[in-house]
């Protein structure tokens, strides 16, 4: 069986947002991790010794895998944005032509994805490609395993749970997280996973 390792992360000193912050979101990723190969272990020893006795629990941890399996998955597309120091969105890029193409600009885009992140809730605002239909979406995921936009390339994952900034912000400062993780990002990585699938 597969096992899948925590990944380490190359991430320099962050602007607004604290060693202590990157250092506790890091734990709870490494906790995601441990928990995908757990409950696969789990599912193939209950498999082996009696499957129709523990179908009942076979089923609840098939339920909680998709949990489990995309938290691990977020949080690496998020800490590879954040690899390697900031860089900015080019204007000649592809990806900055098809942001501007849908929303007038890069500029108003960033504004637009800002206000995704603001949603009331805990989740993840994402930017999705859509190869199919040659389109880009700006949403907001719930949890990790609900609202996913079905086999659509993950091209940047912002992180609105709040033991992503609870170190360095409250809730009520929402807002200031956003700006601090946009002055960090690190746009060749978004450029690169555009460039992949497009």
């Amino acid at each position: 069986m597969h096992i899948y390792k925590e990944q380490s992360f190359d991430i320099p000193e962050l602007k607004g947002l604290s060693h202590k912050q990157l250092e506790e979101h890091l734990k709870l990723y490494a906790g995601y991790v441990k928990h995908v190969n757990l409950i696969r272990e789990k599912i193939h020893e209950l498999e082996a010794s009696d499957p129709e006795k523990n179908a009942y629990l076979i089923s609840e941890l098939r339920r909680r895998f998709s949990f489990e399996f995309d938290g691990m998955r977020m949080h690496e597309y998020y800490f590879e944005e954040l690899e390697g120091g900031k860089e900015e969105a080019p204007e000649s890029s592809k990806l900055v032509e098809a942001l501007t193409k849908k929303y007038g600009g890069y500029a108003e885009w960033l504004e637009h994805f800002k206000k995704v992140a603001t949603t009331r809730g805990v989740g993840w605002a994402v930017l999705y490609y859509d190869p199919k239909a040659n389109q880009i979406h700006s949403v907001w995921v719930e949890d990790h395993e609900l609202g996913v936009l079905a086999g659509l390339p993950i091209l940047l994952a912002l992180d609105m749970w709040e033991h992503a900034f609870m170190v360095d912000y409250t809730p009520s400062e929402k807002k200031d997280y956003i700006e601090a993780f946009f002055n960090n990002l690190n746009w060749s990585v978004i450029e690169s996973r555009f460039t992949t699938y497009s």
